[in-house]
């Protein structure tokens, strides 16, 4: 079994070896059709497009996107071409929640928000949105839910967009990239939205860049529409706005689920898919991450993860986005 691999993805180098007859290590963006062709599985990230164009004539049978997200991969060719896959659900959501509790630590000490007095509105509860929302209690904020399609399904606690809208001091965005359908995500912040607002939020989104339109959020922002913006997920990227990114409180570079934690969840949850789809029996690994930094402290969240590192490391060198995702320093949800 031949395995191509993103060698941006942590903690697999050894595991897979122990699997896999032959694996090959490549950038995301270097896995190319020649590449595949004879290939049986992917382990991937975002920045591989898993399309007709990088898999047409492969012998490739099984894809593993080692990431919650998965509009990189075209699903449409992939059932037409029998390949089958999977992605990682809430493999990262415990650090995306991390992320967002220090932002929100950081808007009270820095900018004056009152969190026990403020109402945080959560948009898209799946793994990460719930995690978030437990965030936000704990924090001593009200909580309020939009998930539509957990509402039709008849799921509980959930209010229209609209009125989120109308009572949120703060809005984080938490839903997947859906481009079309009954409800979909693209843009779903733009123009209109903003100028719907009755307050002057703060606007959060670690979701998908395109969840929201830049251009209307920065005018948002100009304007004092909305009161801050932290953004971790970008429309373009690597090829970010700078307008926009020098005028967000927090700009970082789609790391917001980046802890060792996660990244660990993720590795893990891949190879068990690809074990589970070649019938392999004898599995058998541990991936464990490195132990916490030395100066990390349990009872101050700041000293497990500051947020402000990477927002001043992007602000200082927005065209090495891709380098600072792709070398990442270690950061544990935990000691």
């Amino acid at each position: 079994m031949k395995v191509i691999v993103d060698d941006k993805i942590p903690y697999i180098h050894e595991a897979i070896s122990r699997i896999a007859d032959e694996v090959v290590f490549l950038p995301g963006n270097a896995i190319t059709a020649d590449e595949v062709q004879d290939a049986d599985a992917l382990i991937v990230r975002t920045r591989t497009l898993c399309d007709r164009r990088l898999l047409d004539r492969s012998k490739v049978q099984f894809i593993a996107t080692a990431t919650i997200g998965f509009d990189h991969l075209d699903i449409e060719f992939l059932h037409e071409a029998g390949i089958q896959w999977t992605n990682c659900p809430g493999c990262n959501a415990g650090s995306v929640a991390q992320y967002i509790h220090s932002s929100l630590i950081l808007l009270q000490q820095e900018r004056g928000l009152s969190l026990r007095q403020s109402t945080l509105g959560i948009v898209g509860v799946g793994h990460v949105g719930s995690l978030v929302a437990e965030v936000g209690r704990k924090l001593g904020m009200k909580v309020i839910l939009c998930d539509p399609p957990r509402a039709k399904r008849g799921d509980i606690g959930f209010i229209p967009l609209a009125e989120l809208m109308n009572q949120a001091d703060v809005i984080t965005f938490h839903t997947p990239l859906v481009r079309d359908g009954e409800y979909p995500t693209l843009h779903m912040a733009d123009e209109h939205f903003f100028s719907s607002l009755t307050r002057v939020p703060i606007i959060i989104n670690t979701s998908r860049g395109d969840v929201i339109d830049e251009q209307a959020l920065l005018s948002a922002l100009e304007k004092g529409i909305i009161r801050e913006a932290i953004i971790d997920v970008w429309e373009h990227e690597p090829n970010i706005n700078l307008r926009l990114l020098n005028r967000v409180y927090l700009g970082t570079p789609h790391i917001a689920g980046y802890s060792a934690d996660g990244k660990a969840n993720a590795t893990r949850m891949a190879l068990e898919a690809l074990c589970r789809h070649f019938k392999l029996c004898n599995c058998s690994f541990t991936i464990t991450p490195p132990p916490a930094p030395a100066n990390a402290n349990p009872s101050d969240p700041l000293s497990l993860y500051d947020p402000r590192r990477d927002s001043r490391a992007l602000k200082l060198n927005p065209e090495k986005f891709e380098q600072l995702r792709g070398n990442y320093p270690l950061r544990r949800e935990t000691i």
